[in-house]
C-alpha cells in the first residue's frame, strides 16, 4: 500500500465523530437564553425586593407612628398604633365638607401582592416546563444525534468509494456510475431530512411557546398596572386621620375624634413599586420580540448542513410559513449548538466552498472528503 494511500486512510479515519462520551440528554437546554434572562429577572425580582421589605419590617418593628394625645398612657399609644394599623382608613373630608373614608389596605398587602406576581410570572414557565419540555427534548435528542451520524455516514461513504476506486479496474467508468448515482440521489439520507419536513406541518411547540409570551406579556401588563393603580390612589397617602372611636371607645370624652398618623415604610414602597414598574415595563418591548423570533426563518443553521448529501431544506424551498415546530426547534438547536460536534466541521467545509475557486467543485461534505482523499486527482488516471 503506497504512503498516499495509507495518509488518506487515516484522514478519512480521523475525520468521523467520535462517539459522545456521556449522555446528551443531561446536557440539552430546553430554556432559550433570552427565557432565562426573563425568568430570572421576572421572577427573582419581586423575590428579592419583598424579602427586602420584610426584613426591613422585622428589623423596624412597627410600620406605623401615630401621634397620641399627650394623656395617653403608654399602653394606650400602643393600642392607636395597633388599631390604625389593623384598620388602615383614612378619615378626611371632600370640598363639600362632608366626611369621607379611604381605604388604604393596599399598601398593607403590598409585599404579598408581590409573592403573586412572582407565582404568575413562573406560571409561562410551567407551562412550557409541562407542556412543551419532553416533546422538545425527544426531537432535540433525535435530530442532534442524526445530524451527526448523517456527517459520519457522508464520512464512510467516501472510505467506501476510496476502496472501490482502488479496487476498480476501469476508473473512468467509476466517476460514471458516481455521477449517475448522484444525479439519482443515491447518497441521500431521506430519514432526518422528511423528520424535519414532517415537522413544518405541526404547530404544538410553536403555539405553546407564543402562548408562553402572550402569558408573560400579559401579566408585565397586568403588574404595572396594578402599580399604576397604587400610585394614583395612595402615592402621596404616606400621611392619614386615623379613627379609634368605636366599640367602647366611641362614648368616651377623653380619645379624640381623628388621630393624625404616619406610614414609616412608605419610602420603601415607594422604592419598590417604581422599580418592578420601570423594569418591567422595560421588559415588554424585549417579550415582543422575543415572541416575534418565529416570524422569520433561521436559516444559518439549515444553509450549513446543507453540505450533507441531499440535504436541501432550503434549495428546494421547502421552507413555507415560520409559525411552526421547526422553526422553533430550529431556535432550541442553535441554543444547543454545542451538542452538534458536526457544525464546526461543517462549517469549514461551507467557508473553504466559498473560497474556492472553479478548479475545485465543492457541493457538499462527500465532494470535500473525496478531494482531500486524493480521489478527485485520479479521476482521470487509468
Amino acid at each position: 500500500m503506497s504512503l498516499s494511500h495509507t495518509a488518506a486512510e487515516y484522514m478519512l479515519s480521523d475525520a468521523l465523530l467520535p462517539h459522545p462520551g456521556g449522555s446528551r440528554a443531561k446536557g440539552l437546554r430546553l430554556e432559550l437564553p433570552s427565557d432565562r434572562l426573563l425568568k430570572f429577572i421576572t421572577v427573582g425580582l419581586p423575590l428579592l425586593l419583598v424579602s427586602l421589605a420584610f426584613a426591613r419590617e422585622f428589623s423596624s418593628g412597627s410600620q406605623i407612628s401615630c401621634f397620641s394625645p399627650t394623656n395617653f398612657t403608654g399602653q394606650q399609644s400602643a393600642y392607636v398604633d395597633t388599631a390604625c394599623w389593623d384598620s388602615l382608613l383614612h378619615h378626611g373630608f371632600d370640598s363639600e365638607g362632608h366626611a369621607v373614608t379611604k381605604s388604604l389596605w393596599a399598601l398593607k398587602v403590598f409585599p404579598y401582592s408581590l409573592l403573586v406576581v412572582a407565582v404568575l410570572m413562573y406560571l409561562p414557565y410551567l407551562l412550557w416546563r409541562s407542556a412543551a419540555a419532553s416533546g422538545l427534548h425527544s426531537d432535540l435528542l433525535f435530530i442532534i444525534d442524526e445530524l451527526d451520524k448523517s456527517y459520519n455516514r457522508s464520512v464512510r461513504l467516501v472510505q467506501h468509494m476510496r476502496k472501490v476506486q482502488q479496487a476498480s479496474a476501469e476508473p473512468e467508468r467509476f466517476w460514471e456510475e458516481y455521477q449517475r448515482a448522484r444525479q439519482e440521489r443515491y447518497f441521500e439520507f431521506p430519514l432526518l431530512e422528511r423528520y424535519l419536513a414532517c415537522k413544518q406541518h405541526t404547530h404544538s411547540l410553536a403555539f405553546i411557546y407564543i402562548l408562553r409570551n402572550l402569558l408573560l406579556l400579559l401579566f408585565l401588563a397586568a403588574t404595572c398596572l396594578y402599580l399604576v393603580f397604587l400610585h394614583l390612589n395612595i402615592s402621596f397617602q404616606d400621611e392619614f386621620s386615623c379613627s379609634i372611636k368605636t366599640g367602647l371607645l366611641q362614648a368616651e370624652p377623653h380619645v379624640p375624634e381623628l388621630i393624625p398618623c404616619k406610614l414609616a415604610f412608605f419610602s420603601t414602597f415607594q422604592i419598590i413599586s417604581l422599580s418592578i414598574g420601570s423594569i418591567y415595563l422595560l421588559l415588554i418591548p424585549f417579550v415582543i420580540y422575543n415572541a416575534l423570533q418565529l416570524c422569520q426563518w433561521d436559516k444559518g443553521l439549515l444553509s450549513v448542513y446543507e453540505m450533507l448529501p441531499a440535504f436541501d431544506l432550503l434549495s428546494r424551498k421547502m421552507l413555507t410559513c415560520p409559525l411552526n415546530d421547526l422553526n422553533v426547534i430550529l431556535l432550541f438547536l442553535r441554543a444547543n449548538i454545542s451538542q452538534l460536534s458536526s457544525f464546526g466541521r461543517l462549517n469549514a467545509v461551507g467557508a473553504l466552498r466559498g473560497s474556492a475557486g472553479d478548479k475545485q467543485d465543492i457541493d457538499t461534505v462527500v465532494d470535500f472528503m473525496t478531494l482531500l482523499a486524493g480521489l478527485e486527482a485520479t479521476k482521470g488516471n487509468p
